[in-house]
């Protein structure tokens, strides 16, 4: 969380003016303040001399000017390489240039936009080992942001007819440190996109394997599938786009009797990869119901919207894992009681919206206490692990597994009737117990009670309620099966329907 506090902070600094000379001071005075760094310098790439120079810095001594080759030090060879390029002690890196008497350790990291160098962010340190992996990687982080800002502020110098456009862009950057929910901020970028750029109708498809999701649209065409649904990531223009990685313009789709786009009225199209540190992750799409409807010198801030979309997917994915963390189990690795109170919520509810059935397993390892204590806390850890990784593999991706607490487990399965349950149940305590688990030279058996909705109850508690009272009948039967609770006692108005 505090690294996404910092990364909100930086980008909120960075993206809030677009005068480039702003822009790099505002990198650099981040640089000083949240990583604590005194020798910072912002060195820019020269497209024709392939050479990078210093164009502005703070620490030093005196002003530094200078230029490198790319691949020569440890700033060159961060641009030619396109990471991060770490000397903790620049007295045994033969590629280090000395540009200070005091450096003792330097990180170079690039400064990229859609794969390609703009520049290298250099810190130097007056200490060996300065910067540690968190430091590092969260630098490579605010790259991204500086970057984007960087670019933006070229693109505004350039360009200022453009105005329009590229208060949009600022626009969406601002929603993109305001907006936490990816969903909530595509569908924001779409609607600024279309209105700002004046075409028919925008939209935003993420890559998932390979498979392209269309996750956000807005516009006045008639699409030929709905939100969410799905296409081939090789097919089609768009596959052309992914992978040549660039810009691809078409202003008469009509001119190629196999292209089939994702709008019936479309004359013209657009498609903008999606592309963070060298990774795609989806494509930006405009379509027009007119012909010629765009022009080359509308490539750059469509891009620049395209790089803000992919780092607030990135971001999303890195906020997501952040949050996952948070219901996982630390010893097992599955998800925990936190995790299994939302999703029995869900599970009901979608149950009952559909009519479908669902039902919860309550599991608990039998005499798990005098395991522990004859063979030590050491083996009774890895047998919660074993067990765990046999019921996260048995089960199918729809369902869930959890610790609830100490050795006991719960299980959530969607679309199931209570003999499906049962059986689910029933393979799982017969796998368990034939495993042979290393260091213990007895069987480990499980016990489990199974309930299910709307049978055993309507409710989370009594769902869980009647999955104990089938884990407990278990128990006092002897261990080592599986038993479906029992069905609660109807009373007689119940009975006769009144």
């Amino acid at each position: 969380m505090q690294k996404i506090a910092i990364l909100y902070d930086a980008s909120q600094a960075v993206l809030s003016t677009f005068d480039p000379d702003e822009v790099l001071q505002q990198i650099l005075n981040i640089a000083r303040d949240y990583f604590h760094l005194e020798n910072v310098t912002i060195l820019l790439f020269d497209q024709e001399t392939q050479e990078l120079y210093p164009r502005s810095q703070i620490g030093w001594e005196e002003s530094k000017d200078f230029r490198v080759k790319i691949g020569v030090g440890i700033t060159g060879t961060a641009a030619q390489q396109k990471r991060p390029i770490y000397a903790p002690d620049v007295s045994k890196d033969s590629r280090y240039i000395s540009t200070s008497k005091t450096t003792r350790s330097e990180l170079a990291v690039p400064l990229m936009v859609r794969d390609e160098v703009v520049g290298v962010l250099d810190c130097q340190s007056d200490s060996l080992n300065h910067f540690d992996p968190d430091t590092i990687d969260l630098l490579a982080l605010f790259s991204i942001q500086a970057s984007m800002a960087l670019q933006n502020a070229r693109l505004y110098s350039l360009e200022r007819r453009r105005a329009s456009q590229l208060e949009v862009i600022n626009a969406i950057a601002q929603q993109m440190t305001a907006v936490l929910d990816i969903k909530d901020l595509l569908d924001k970028v779409c609607l600024l996109v279309q209105h700002a750029f004046q075409v028919s109708h925008v939209s935003v498809l993420q890559k998932e394997e390979d498979e392209l999701v269309l996750r956000a649209h807005h516009g006045t065409l008639s699409p030929r599938f709905p939100e969410g649904g799905r296409v081939p990531a090789g097919d089609g223009f768009w596959g052309q786009a992914l992978r040549q990685g660039k810009t691809l313009l078409e202003n008469d789709v009509k001119k190629d009797p196999k292209y089939v786009g994702f709008y019936q009225e479309t004359n013209s199209t657009i498609c903008i990869p999606l592309v963070a540190f060298g990774q795609s992750l989806g494509i930006l799409v405009l379509d027009s119901a007119q012909l010629d409807a765009f022009h080359s010198h509308e490539i750059q801030p469509l891009e620049s919207v395209a790089d803000i979309c992919a780092t607030a997917i990135q971001n999303a994915h890195y906020v997501d894992r952040v949050k996952q963390l948070a219901y996982l189990d630390g010893l097992t690795g599955i998800f925990n009681r936190r995790y299994f109170e939302l999703r029995v919520a869900e599970e009901i509810e979608r149950a009952r919206r559909f009519e479908t059935g669902m039902a919860v397993i309550m599991v608990d390892i039998d005499q798990f206490k005098y395991l522990n204590d004859e063979f030590g806390h050491i083996l009774g850890d890895e047998v919660l692990r074993q067990v765990s990784s046999i019921f996260h593999q048995q089960l199918r991706k729809i369902d869930v597994v959890c610790r609830y607490g100490g050795e006991e487990f719960a299980i959530l399965l969607s679309q199931t009737n209570p003999q499906h349950a049962v059986n689910v149940a029933e393979k799982l305590r017969s796998l368990v117990e034939r495993w042979q688990f290393p260091g213990v030279p007895r069987s480990v058996t499980i016990s489990a009670g199974a309930a299910s909705y709307p049978e055993h109850g309507t409710t989370r508690d009594d769902l869980v309620k009647a999955a104990d009272a089938g884990l407990y009948l278990a128990k006092q039967a002897g261990r080592n099966q599986v038993l479906l609770a029992p069905e609660p006692v109807k009373s007689a108005a119940q009975s006769s329907g009144q």
